[in-house]
């Protein structure tokens, strides 16, 4: 019973984001099929993928001085709120048929997105102790791994019952929900242990706070390092090569709509199989050999895509990849919180996300542009080389760290924070 107790505010929170990510899902689909229908435009939906990490650019360079700085709890459930109120918008201005408009209001929700991540990693990392978090964070890549099937079946069901323009408002309706159980969980910058000064913000300071990140990054070279590298392996060249699949499929594999729609289904259950799998035995596996073994067989997974010449080998390798999903992240959340500072996670999550929005947009843009001249296969080919190459790089960081153990350097009151 006692222990019961202990996950209630947990899971209060996994609640919250299973809603959100779900909602997030419906809300991303039905915003694809407006475009589309409204505007006729493959080239007008495209622009709605460029909103993300264009956000991203705009708010990550001030967005983590305000998330260090603010009330956590209360920053989380505002920004819930402010996305429901400008999804619940968005229909008005279908009516009023201002795709400019549309476009504006997606980038302001995204702009929340981008600031709403890191501050939720920094108030899961103060609400969960130490020994619980790597249990914690499987729970909650199995939340967002549900999130992956229900949200499109959920947006499905929605279409059959209502229109898109329905479904962007249960969107909206799910989003209030999980501010409101937001608003449940405990605000913890009122006990006394938690140090969050207020200073008024200025360009001055946003420089001070960069210097700091930098100096961080110097003191705690190798955590850096190996988060950096994670990054590349798990995002980036994924982001990159994800941007080929479609034409990967199509010209390459000569795949049917219904056979690429079936292995989108493929790596779907792969997600959920591999998320379920990560629940039950993460316990007796490190963060870092997670990390490590997600990331390495993630990209084991996108070389045998690559390599494929039938359907069937294709639907081995996403699956491969879908599978080690949830090992990854779940080992990457862990480490990030073990050893990046609650009181500055705000500002270091924040910068390198900038960073990693820039290298998303350059690298995704050199393998399109690549891909007009060369064959598409050799481009995803030579992706997933350097993302397995990477990979493999990332491992050996990880190696090696968990040989030093070097204990923690950059304390808190170290900061300097104002």
């Amino acid at each position: 019973m006692k222990n019961l107790k202990s996950w209630r505010y947990p899971m209060f929170l996994l609640t919250g984001i299973g809603i959100a990510n779900i909602g997030e899902w419906i809300y991303f689909l039905s915003l694809n099929l407006i475009v589309l229908k409204e505007t006729g435009s493959a080239f007008a939906v495209s622009i709605l993928y460029l909103i993300r990490p264009a956000a991203v650019l705009m708010t990550n360079g001030w967005a983590g001085s305000i998330i260090d700085r603010c009330n956590k709890r209360n920053m989380m459930m505002s920004l819930d709120f402010i996305r429901a109120a400008f999804i619940a918008v968005l229909p008005l201005m279908f009516t009023a048929r201002s795709l400019f408009s549309v476009y504006c209001i997606v980038f302001l929700i995204q702009m929340a997105n981008a600031m709403f991540r890191p501050c939720s990693m920094a108030y899961v990392t103060m609400l969960i102790p130490a020994e619980r978090r790597k249990r914690f964070n499987s729970l909650r890549a199995l939340s967002e791994s549900g999130a992956f099937l229900l949200g499109p079946a959920a947006a499905g069901l929605l279409f059959i019952a209502g229109t898109p323009i329905f479904a962007i408002w249960v969107n909206a309706a799910a989003l209030v929900l999980s501010g409101f159980i937001t608003m449940m969980l405990p605000n913890l910058e009122n006990e006394p242990h938690v140090h969050s000064p207020r200073q008024k913000l200025s360009l001055a300071v946003y420089k001070e706070d960069w210097k700091l990140v930098y100096r961080f990054s110097r003191t705690a070279r190798d955590v850096m390092i190996i988060y950096f590298l994670f990054s590349l392996v798990m995002t980036v060249m994924p982001s990159a090569l994800d941007s080929l699949e479609a034409a990967f499929s199509k010209e390459v594999l000569q795949l049917t709509d219904a056979d690429y729609g079936f292995l989108v289904s493929v790596s779907g259950a792969g997600v959920i199989a591999g998320a379920l799998v990560n629940v039950f035995f993460n316990k007796k596996m490190p963060a870092s050999l997670l990390m490590g073994m997600g990331s390495l067989f993630t990209a084991v997974g996108y070389m045998i895509y690559a390599f494929s010449d039938v359907f069937w080998t294709a639907a081995f390798g996403f699956f491969l990849l879908a599978f080690f999903l949830a090992f990854a992240n779940t080992g990457f959340q862990t480490f990030y919180q073990k050893n990046v500072p609650v009181d500055i996670m705000g500002r270091v999550g924040s910068f390198y996300s900038l960073v990693e929005a820039v290298f998303i947009i350059v690298v995704t843009a050199v393998f399109g542009a690549a891909a007009v001249s060369s064959s598409v296969r050799g481009i995803v080919l030579a992706g997933a080389a350097v993302m397995l190459a990477l990979a493999a790089v990332l491992c050996s960081f990880l190696f090696a760290a968990s040989k030093r153990r070097t204990p923690d350097v950059f304390q808190a009151d170290q900061c300097k924070q104002t």
